[in-house]
């Protein structure tokens, strides 16, 4: 195991998500081709962590099942009826051995755009620094909800203050929370266990944590990303569009990066787990699924929709065309294909 290896990542993923107005759960919505849940869950993995547990409620058995097909490797842990993030993370330590040591990430089920390479870095700067705990934080022009990073005149992180608890100087930080942290995991322990509820919500925040670190000597930082998009939380429909566009966005960046043509990036869409060979050519409209992979020079015709298709190299998919496991593509070396 590498030094920096996590002990364990904790996915919190309990919340009902009303402002969704969806009978499916929050973290089952899906942009990119996979579900909000499976984006966390496939950043966490790349941290190789000894144990990946998510903390599961509101729609449990869906969340559990679906947890089931995308990471069989994680654990459920169910929170009790007890509000609040703290409660979510001691419930998902009770998952782990009593012996378990270590660094332990804590992430939320809701952040679609957070990458392993992100991650990656909190975690190196906690075990550089010795941290009790380690935040990830942005600094944003309109800081409203969020909670704030109150750092002391040497720059050392102090606490987070929720908005509904926040002075109105403190309200004025504009140095967000992003609710993802690496903490050392004994301090962990022993601080969850004396955190109360006296706060607007009545409930247990785990961000109370950085302050019983700061009143204990502990050391604190916090690791402030350039890239909004990596820390945006999903909490209603606009979001989900938002992220959905600015992951698309990014795919196709990377995509035309390596060579491959894409005609109107504004009206195509492309999975996050398609595979695009070099030279290959996508025209306005196209909308490509799952495990498709489209091979060196195909070009794709304009509207055309494909699904879990291999599309050989040099072939031409005509405008307006639509395959998917059922339909597949006719079986040829190169040439056209239409619906």
């Amino acid at each position: 195991m590498a030094p920096t290896t996590p002990a364990a990542v904790i996915v919190m993923a309990a919340g009902k998500g009303t402002r969704m107005r969806s009978a499916t759960p929050k973290v089952l919505h899906r942009i990119g081709g996979r579900s909000l849940l499976d984006h966390a869950v496939t950043a966490a993995r790349g941290l190789d962590p000894e144990r990946l547990v998510v903390v599961v409620r509101h729609e449990r058995d869906a969340v559990v099942a679906h947890l089931a097909r995308v990471a069989p490797d994680a654990i459920p842990a169910d929170q009790d009826e007890i509000p609040g993030t703290g409660r979510a993370v001691a419930c998902g330590l009770a998952a782990l051995p009593e012996d378990a040591d270590g660094a332990v990430v804590v992430t939320s089920g809701d952040v679609p755009l957070l990458d392993t390479a992100t991650l990656s870095a909190l975690v190196a700067q906690h075990h550089e620094r010795g941290d009790a705990v380690t935040l990830l934080t942005a600094v944003v022009d309109d800081p409203h909800g969020y909670g704030r990073v109150v750092r002391e005149p040497d720059g050392t992180v102090s606490a987070i203050v929720e908005q509904r608890d926040a002075t109105e100087a403190q309200r004025a930080i504009t140095e967000i929370n992003a609710g993802v942290y690496v903490f050392d995991l004994a301090h962990l322990r022993a601080a969850l266990a004396t955190l109360g509820t006296d706060n607007d919500q009545g409930e247990v925040y785990l961000t109370d944590v950085v302050a019983h670190a700061h009143a204990a000597g502990r050391p604190t930082s916090a690791l402030v990303v350039a890239d909004h998009w990596l820390v945006e939380g999903c909490n209603d429909r606009a979001q989900l569009a938002a992220l959905g566009a600015e992951l698309n966005r990014r795919i196709l960046a990377r995509a035309m990066e390596s060579g491959v043509g894409v005609v109107d990036p504004s009206s195509t869409w492309v999975d996050v787990t398609v595979e695009l060979g070099p030279d290959s050519f996508l025209e306005p409209g196209v909308l490509l699924r799952g495990a498709t992979r489209i091979g060196p020079g195909a070009r794709i015709g304009a509207y055309a929709i494909l699904t879990d298709v291999d599309i050989p190299a040099g072939a031409v998919v005509a405008p307006f065309a639509q395959y998917d496991a059922e339909t597949p593509v006719p079986a040829q070396g190169s040439g056209t294909t239409g619906a």
